[in-house]
């Protein structure tokens, strides 16, 4: 099989003052062993350096553009407006791909053709890139992503084109839960399926990263989701919001001890 038979990756990173991490995201998409990528950045009129590193990529990019967007929902639905490819994937300007995840997760869609999106495991890395932790992937469904049962490390995760022309864009109202919204329109429509025990990516933690800065916003926006979709107060998603209510400064103080930790280590 030549490479033009295999469908094309379309990939885009939204980006906004991240300087620090931008070129080893970079860098973790063009030097994929996949033939068919194309490679999409949005930055959002950055400041910092960004757009030099940018330009110096420019040549392998099929696009980018620096300039005032509505943060990073806009910037992927602008990528993606751009994008030609059968397969799509967003991929952060703080976090990178391991070797292999784009020919990894390209197989086993071109052998499942029934199934819409899949996705893999996923490191915790530190500002430095150093591992500090593995993401709780597990497998999930239309059903238990309407229950709270998300797990599905969005740097892993590629799906096929066509269903994000049936039920895309990203709703721009959303700051956090965009990916979660999406996912389960994805889910009515077709199978999302997990491959446990392979890495594809890495979810860099840092202190003004949105996991630590605004995850106090995430649920609230997935309970939006599970009523905008007739879904009642009396449901495994709500009590799961309490819950996790109580329990997420526990949670955020832990990833910023994990950071703290890693810190005092150097």
């Amino acid at each position: 099989m030549s490479d033009h038979d295999l469908p094309l990756v379309s990939i885009v990173t939204p980006s906004f003052n991240q300087a620090p991490y931008l070129e080893e995201t970079i860098r973790s998409v063009l030097e994929q062993d996949y033939p068919r990528i194309e490679y999409i950045i949005v930055d959002g009129g950055s400041a910092d350096g960004s757009v030099g590193l940018i330009k110096k990529y420019a040549p392998k990019l099929a696009w980018w553009v620096s300039e005032v967007d509505k943060g990073q929902t806009d910037a992927i639905n602008k990528g993606f407006g751009r994008a030609r490819g059968q397969v799509f994937a967003w991929l952060n300007s703080d976090d990178t791909y391991e070797p292999g995840a784009v020919s990894a997760a390209v197989k086993y869609l071109r052998e499942h053709p029934d199934v819409g999106m899949v996705y893999a495991d996923c490191n915790f890395i530190d500002e430095q890139g150093n591992v500090i932790g593995k993401f709780g992937a597990a497998q999930t469904d239309f059903k238990r992503l309407r229950q709270g049962y998300v797990h599905i490390p969005q740097q892993t995760m590629f799906f096929r084109a066509g269903l994000w022309h049936a039920v895309g864009p990203l709703d721009p109202s959303f700051y956090f839960a965009m990916d979660y919204d999406l996912w389960v329109r994805i889910a009515a429509r077709a199978p999302i399926h997990y491959l446990p025990g392979q890495t594809w990516a890495n979810f860099r933690i840092h202190k003004v990263g949105k996991t630590i800065a605004a995850d106090d916003r995430c649920w609230p926006e997935m309970l939006r989701v599970h009523y905008r979709d007739g879904g009642s107060f009396f449901s495994v998603l709500v009590a799961k919001y309490y819950i996790r209510k109580l329990v997420a400064p526990l949670w955020n103080w832990r990833r910023r001890k994990m950071l703290l930790s890693t810190e005092k280590e150097k």
